[in-house]
């Protein structure tokens, strides 16, 4: 596989930290441009942290030295250097919404971990194991633009990369209505136990638009391309609620669902042992070997114990049994900040490296 040079926009944030830990010494991926706003600028990557460096391992060596570039000011130049781009700002919808387009209009692929361009119809929204053929989208989105490389890809919400793998498998049988309730950790914020306090012993009902996400953006995964644009699949039929919880890590969530045909419990633990998808037929760098994991233990899956499981980049499944008004009920768990966050957005851009969907540039 050839090496592609890459710029990670937003590098100074936790999913950009994470961005950067995840890249330190990736097989194809070398981090060459590190970008942020303007107070960052001009400083290097360790400089510009400083203070605000939350991961568990030092800053990369190779990285610590970049002088940082302006994500806004600099988008020709960055656009001119790298690949492609892996983007996670802090800005206002409408401003990443301009600056991702302006990266792709500037020939630079954009695998963006934002939610501006989540529901956007021509912007493939990719779980690489679930629906890769919806990269196909991207032709038509550089024909809109107007590009020959440049375009936008985007992953989904963190918190639906625990539950919505668990279900996307068993639609064989129907899924037909899903309640879910997330249980989410405190780096979904953006935050620390350090940084937010007031989340110690407390758990705060209520995650700003999160709702909305988890019931949406589901039926784009599960929808297909028609013409130009991915249209919204119209069930299954999702309702959620979110809740913030005191852990640094990890997002669970309780599932209820209904089927059109109902399934046994043997035949859903068997689906979810067998169930890969492209990342693990082509063998990618970041891809779990075994993606879905049952326990069988009534006290499993626990946040503390399974968030890490194949470098947080497997989803876990436990509890599964028969409920009084849906069919089934069973708890999931993922990373947020590895296969929620930065982990999928790896995952994805090497999906589409392999599939030459991003090619490195001819010297």
């Amino acid at each position: 596989m050839k090496n592609y040079k890459v710029g990670i926009v937003g590098a100074t944030g936790m999913v950009g930290q994470r961005f950067a830990t995840l890249l330190d010494n990736h097989p194809w991926f070398d981090v060459t441009v590190l970008a942020a706003s303007p107070r960052s600028a001009g400083k290097t990557y360790k400089e510009a942290v400083g203070s605000k460096w939350c991961m568990a391992t030092d800053i990369p060596e190779k990285m610590a030295d970049i002088v940082v570039m302006d994500a806004t000011a600099d988008i020709e130049k960055i656009a001119a250097s790298v690949d492609f781009i892996f983007c996670a700002v802090d800005m206002k919808k409408d401003e990443i919404k301009a600056l991702e387009e302006a990266y792709a209009k500037a020939e630079c692929p954009v695998v963006s971990n934002n939610s501006a361009h989540r529901m956007t119809p021509d912007v493939p929204m990719i779980v690489p194991e679930l629906n890769t053929d919806h990269a196909k989208i991207i032709d038509s989105q550089k024909k809109r633009l107007g590009t020959k490389r440049g375009f936008i890809s985007v992953k989904s919400n963190c918190s639906l990369q625990s539950y919505v793998p668990a279900l996307y498998p068993l639609n064989k049988f129907g899924v037909k209505d899903v309640l879910v309730c997330t249980y989410q950790a405190i780096s979904g914020a953006g935050k620390t136990f350090d940084t937010w306090p007031e989340m110690i012993d407390n758990v705060i009902p209520y995650i700003g638009g999160e709702e909305e996400k988890s019931e949406k953006e589901p039926l784009k995964i599960w929808g297909e391309i028609v013409g130009d644009e991915i249209v919204p699949a119209t069930s299954p039929n999702f309702t959620a609620q979110c809740l913030r919880v005191p852990a640094s890590d990890g997002h669970m969530a309780a599932v209820f669902v209904r089927f059109e045909n109902k399934p046994s419990i043997d035949e859903m633990k068997e689906i979810w042992k067998n169930f890969k998808g492209y990342p693990q037929e082509a063998e990618l760098p970041s891809a779990p070997k075994q993606f879905l994991n049952y326990f069988e233990e009534d006290n499993m899956p626990q946040t503390k114990l399974q968030r890490n499981l194949e470098n947080g980049m497997a989803v876990s499944i436990g509890r599964l049994r028969e409920d009084t008004q849906y069919d089934y009920k069973f708890v999931c768990l993922s990373h947020n900040t590895l296969r929620g966050a930065a982990g999928g957005a790896v995952l994805m851009a090497e999906q589409l490296c392999a599939q030459g969907y991003i090619t490195p540039k001819s010297n």
